[in-house]
């Protein structure tokens, strides 16, 4: 299953966070990290990714949860 580039971006970024300081980002850290203004983006494209069977680390849970 191939991802979307917003995907990719998002599950790069956090595996290169988590490799460099050990601990996930929060929503709000990985929208701002990836340049997305909200967080609620974010959760969007993790709650897709998840149905699909890709996790991506996040700290905190999402409120769909």
């Amino acid at each position: 299953m191939s991802l979307t580039v917003r995907q990719e971006v998002l599950a790069r970024a956090s595996r290169d966070w988590i490799a460099e300081h050990g601990e996930a980002l929060s929503l709000r850290e990985l929208a701002a990290a990836v340049g997305l203004a909200s967080p609620s983006s974010v959760s969007y494209q993790l709650r897709r990714m998840r149905a699909r069977g890709i996790d991506v680390k996040t700290r905190g849970r999402l409120r769909s949860q």
